[in-house]
Parts: structure tokens; sequence; C-alpha cells
């Protein structure tokens, strides 16, 4: 159950929680300006309010679709100016799957290479290995 009221918002612990983002994960985008710092309590607690929480919900899905701290901070000063257009973040979002076809190209080139130096180790017991020895040529 989150720990929030209408007067008090979400402490630390509770938006960490309800969002599945770690304290120290909350704590470093605050120090890199993509989450705004919270109200403090009189005692120097952190205190969020829903939209911060909303915040924090954008941000995880676009990490979880492999989107960069600056394509985020793009995305989010777009929002907070309230200036962006679709075609501006559509634009960002056929970027951001150009490099995503990229690396998963990459990835199916580096699948590749491993399996053939797999394919060429006998798995014996001696100390005569030809994947250390493909990884050591020049």
């Amino acid at each position: 159950m989150p720990e929030i009221t209408k007067a008090r918002g979400y402490a630390i612990g509770a938006l960490s929680r309800e969002t599945t983002v770690n304290i120290e994960t909350i704590r470093y985008y605050e120090r890199i300006g993509i989450m705004p710092k919270p109200d403090r309590t009189d005692g120097g607690n952190r205190q969020y309010n829903h939209d911060q929480l909303k915040r924090l919900f954008f941000i995880k899905r676009c990490r979880e679709l492999g989107f960069s701290i600056e394509e985020i901070r793009a995305l989010l000063q777009m929002v907070d100016r309230a200036d962006f257009t679709c075609g501006e973040v559509h634009a960002m979002t056929v970027d951001h799957l150009a490099t995503v076809k990229k690396k998963l190209s990459d990835l199916r080139r580096l699948e590749k290479s491993l399996r053939s130096m797999a394919a060429e180790c006998g798995k014996g017991d001696v100390p005569a290995c030809p994947i250390i020895d493909t990884l050591f040529s020049v």
C-alpha cells in the first residue's frame, strides 16, 4: 500500500515500490535533472507528487525501450515546454529505432562469430583451445 496522502505525497520508498525504480536511481535522476527535486517534509524527507510519479513511470518506460538519458532529457524538455509536435517525437523514435536495428545487426554478427568459435572447440581436457587461439590471433 503506497505511503501517500493528498497533503504529503509519496515518500521515496513508496515511489520506488510503486514504480519498481531503485531509490538510488531516483536520486540519480534528480541529480542529473530529469526528475524535478521534490518538496521536503519538515524532517527533510523527500515527498513526491502524482505528476512526479507519472514522470518516473515515463522515464522507466523510456529506459525499458532503450532510450538514452539524453534522448529522455530531450523528450522531457519538449513535454515540459509543451511546444512539441507529434512529428518531432516520431522523428526521435525513428532515429532510436535505427539505432536499435544497428545494434541487432551487430549482435547477429557477434552471435555468428561466437557460434563459429564454439563449433571449432573439441571441449576436451587438454590445454590447447581453438577459442583462446582465435581470441589471441592477430
